[in-house]
């Protein structure tokens, strides 16, 4: 089966086009991303790796795994690549990571790295939560992470009837491991639609890249 774009969670109204063009200028930037839900089979891993199809071309992306040993799989030079780690959580998973290694995973950020994952939570404080509480990341490394997708799974989480980005959050700093930042949009459940809140303040602020994705999946999505 052929992994998802980000123009196809688009189309099965996971995401707004707006929303999609966010994360795909993020990843063109190499911002650092992170990807947040409750349930199982939410979608998380589909759409950071739909996310990270934009980045530049020859954008290295290197696996983390405890298997790789004491360097994690990240390389000793940084290569302007994004470290993947597939989930920040405290299970026997070898590609799962929890407390020191997600230290210095974080650590690396500041050698050039950028960083895409995923953990479990019920929101975006939460999730720092896990961040900040839970691995004892400095707040100072935890605002590495620039662009925050949180999706909720609607029916039976074994069989979900759809998959939704509820929030959408672009983070400026982390004080006392709590985010600080905006909301760009959010999914408005009750009305089954999603709305821009506040535009990005740093994420496509130089090129007019982001209005012109969205542009682009928009003038896609009516095609």
């Amino acid at each position: 089966m052929a992994e998802l774009r980000l123009l196809d969670l688009v189309r099965n109204r996971t995401l707004a086009p707006g929303m999609a063009a966010t994360l795909a200028t993020a990843a063109a930037e190499r911002r650092s991303l992170l990807f947040v839900a409750i349930p199982r089979l939410a979608g998380k891993t589909t759409t950071m790796m739909a996310t990270l199809a934009h980045a530049p071309s020859g954008t290295s992306v290197h696996p983390l795994s405890r298997e790789a040993g004491a360097g994690l799989g990240i390389p000793e030079d940084a290569d302007g690549g994004y470290l993947l780690l597939a989930e920040i959580a405290d299970v026997p998973f070898a590609e799962y990571l929890w407390g020191d290694p997600v230290r210095r995973v974080f650590g690396a950020l500041d050698r050039g790295f950028s960083l895409a994952t995923a953990l479990h939570a019920p929101g975006v404080d939460e999730a720092f939560e896990v961040i900040c509480a839970g691995n004892r990341v400095p707040d100072e490394q935890a605002a590495r992470i620039g662009l925050v997708l949180y999706i909720r799974s609607l029916g039976d989480w074994r069989a979900p009837t759809r998959r939704v980005a509820e929030t959408l959050f672009e983070v400026d700093a982390v004080e006392g491991g709590r985010p600080r930042g905006r909301v760009l949009y959010r999914w408005l459940e009750s009305e089954d639609r999603f709305e821009a809140v506040e535009p990005p303040a740093h994420i496509g602020a130089e090129d007019g890249g982001l209005e012109r994705r969205t542009a682009e999946f928009a003038r896609a999505l009516d095609a």
